[in-house]
C-alpha cells in the first residue's frame, strides 16, 4: 500500500511516521515533506507544494497512491478532498464546505449559535468603522480574531480599548493577515483552561482521540504573542471522563448532525479548541478541519493502533466497528523555535544533536528544516518538537527537556514550562 501526506511541519512528519509503522505500508510518500521525513524509514519526499492541487493530483496519480493524508487546513479549505473524490482517488478530509468550519471563523460563529452550541457571545463585522464603535462600549477584556486563515496567529487578546482598536486597524485596516481580516470577529473573552478534542468522523460517527492541551504563547505563563503553538501534552488532565463525554453530547454530536442538517457529510480529523469554564460548560474557542500541531505529535507517540485502518474506517462510513488503543503513558511535546518567531527570524542555521532521540519513549518531530550540504538546517519558524513518554505527566515533561537540552542552534528558542497544569495537579 501506498500513502501520500500533503504538508510539510511537525504534524505531516507525526502522521507520514505513524503511518509507515503500519505493516501494509509499503511507502509513505511526504509532499513537500522536511529533512526529519525525509530520513523516516519507509518514507520519502517529493518537492510539491502542499497548495498545488493540481501538482498534488498528477503524484497521486503517477504515483499510484491508495490513500491521501490532507495535513495542513489551507489545501482542505481551498478544496483538494473534492478534487481528489472527482478523479476517483481516495482522500482523507474534509470537503471545502466542511472546511468552512476553520475556513471562516464567521461562519462557524453563526453555525454555532444556529446549533445551540455553547460558545462565547460574538459579532461579525464587515465595516472597520462598526467594530471600532462596537469596541467602544464592549466588556474587557475582549477578543478579535481574523475571519480567514491566519496560520493560528489571527487571534489577538485586548486588554483595553487601545489595544482592541489596534487589533482591528491591524486586521482590517493593515490587512496584516490578508484578505482574512476582510470580516473579524469579535467576542467576549472567556475564562477557564483550554483543552484540544479531536476526533476522527465518518459523516454519521466520531471516534475520540486521546485529549491534549496546547501552549499557544509564545513566552512561559501563557505570555507574549499568539503562536501556532509552543508545545503540548496528551492527555488533558482537566478533559476526564465525565467532561469527554459531555463534550461529545454539547459539541462533536451537535456539529456532526448540523452539519448533516446543512447537507454536509463531513469525513475527516475535526479539532474542537475548547475552553472549560469554572461552570463546568466546555465552550468553543475555534474548531480545525485537520490535527492540531503540535497536538498530533504527542497523541500519535501514544497511539497503539493502525492509524491506516482507522483512517480507512472513517472512509468507509464504519467508524462505530473500531476502537482507538493508546499507550497509558502521558506525553509531552516541547517546540524548538527560531528566536524572534512568531514575527521575523533567521534561517538556514545548522542544527546539531538530532541523533540524541534514540530510546524507544523519546522522539525528534521535524516542522521547519531542510537538508543542506549534509546538514539538517532551519527553515521555519517552528522547527522540532522532542516529545517523551513518561510515568506521568512530570516524568515525561523532564525526559522531553533533557532531549531538548541536547539539541542546539544560534537563536533557538523554547518555553521551559510545557505542562505547566498538569504538572501543578500531579504536586
Amino acid at each position: 500500500m501506498k500513502i501520500l501526506v500533503v504538508g510539510s511541519g511537525g504534524r505531516e512528519h507525526a502522521l507520514a511516521w505513524s503511518l509507515a509503522r503500519a505493516a501494509r505500508v509499503d511507502e509513505v510518500i511526504v509532499a513537500p515533506g522536511n529533512a526529519g521525513t525525509a530520513a523516516e524509514p519507509k518514507v520519502r519526499n517529493e518537492n510539491v507544494g502542499a497548495e498545488d492541487i493540481n501538482g498534488l493530483l498528477r503524484l497521486a496519480q503517477d504515483e499510484n497512491v491508495d490513500l491521501t493524508v490532507i495535513g495542513p487546513e489551507a489545501p482542505l479549505v481551498a478544496g483538494i478532498v473534492d478534487r481528489f473524490v472527482d478523479t476517483g482517488l481516495r482522500c482523507f478530509g474534509p470537503t471545502a464546505a466542511g472546511a468552512r468550519l476553520e475556513g471562516s471563523k464567521a461562519y462557524t460563529k453563526d453555525f454555532l449559535d444556529r446549533y445551540n452550541i455553547p460558545t462565547a457571545a460574538y459579532e461579525n463585522f464587515s465595516d472597520i468603522d462598526a467594530a471600532l464603535a462596537h469596541v467602544e462600549s464592549c466588556a474587557l477584556p475582549t477578543v478579535v480574531k481574523a475571519d480567514g486563515l491566519a496560520a493560528g496567529k489571527g487571534v489577538i487578546l485586548a486588554h483595553t480599548r487601545e489595544e482592541a482598536i489596534a487589533a482591528i486597524n491591524l486586521v482590517m485596516g493593515d490587512k496584516a493577515f490578508g484578505d482574512a481580516g476582510n470580516v473579524c470577529v469579535i467576542e467576549d473573552f472567556l475564562k477557564g483552561e483550554e483543552a484540544s478534542f479531536m476526533a476522527l468522523v465518518d459523516g454519521e460517527h466520531i471516534l475520540p482521540l486521546a485529549t491534549s492541551q496546547d501552549h499557544k504563547a509564545r513566552d512561559e505563563d501563557d505570555k507574549g504573542p499568539n503562536t501556532g503553538g509552543m508545545g503540548a501534552y496528551s492527555p488533558a488532565p482537566v478533559i476526564d471522563n465525565a467532561m469527554a463525554g459531555k463534550v461529545m453530547a454539547e459539541v462533536m454530536r451537535p456539529t456532526i448532525e448540523g452539519l448533516q442538517q446543512d447537507g454536509e457529510k463531513y469525513t475527516g480529523f475535526l479539532y474542537a479548541g475548547l475552553m472549560i469554564g469554572a461552570d463546568g460548560v466546555p465552550r468553543v474557542l475555534e474548531f480545525n478541519c485537520r490535527m492540531g500541531d503540535p497536538e498530533t505529535q504527542p497523541i500519535l507517540f501514544r497511539l497503539q493502533s493502525d492509524l491506516v485502518d482507522l483512517i480507512e474506517a472513517a472512509l468507509d462510513g464504519r467508524l462505530n466497528s473500531v476502537e482507538a488503543e493508546w499507550d497509558p503513558r502521558p506525553s509531552l511535546g516541547v517546540v524548538l523555535a527560531a528566536g524572534g518567531y512568531p514575527e521575523s527570524y533567521d534561517k538556514g542555521n545548522v542544527i546539531t544533536g538530532l541523533d540524541a532521540d534514540g530510546p524507544a519513549d523519546l522522539k525528534i518531530f521535524h516542522a521547519g528544516t531542510k537538508e543542506r550540504d549534509n546538514n539538517v538546517v532551519t527553515s521555519g519558524g517552528r522547527v522540532l518538537c522532542c516529545v517523551a513518554l513518561g510515568d506521568d505527566i512530570t516524568d515525561a515533561q523532564a525526559k522531553a527537556y533533557g532531549l531538548v537540552d541536547q539539541i542546539s542552534w544560534d537563536n533557538m528558542y523554547c518555553r521551559r514550562d510545557i505542562g505547566y497544569r498538569a504538572v501543578a495537579r500531579e504536586r
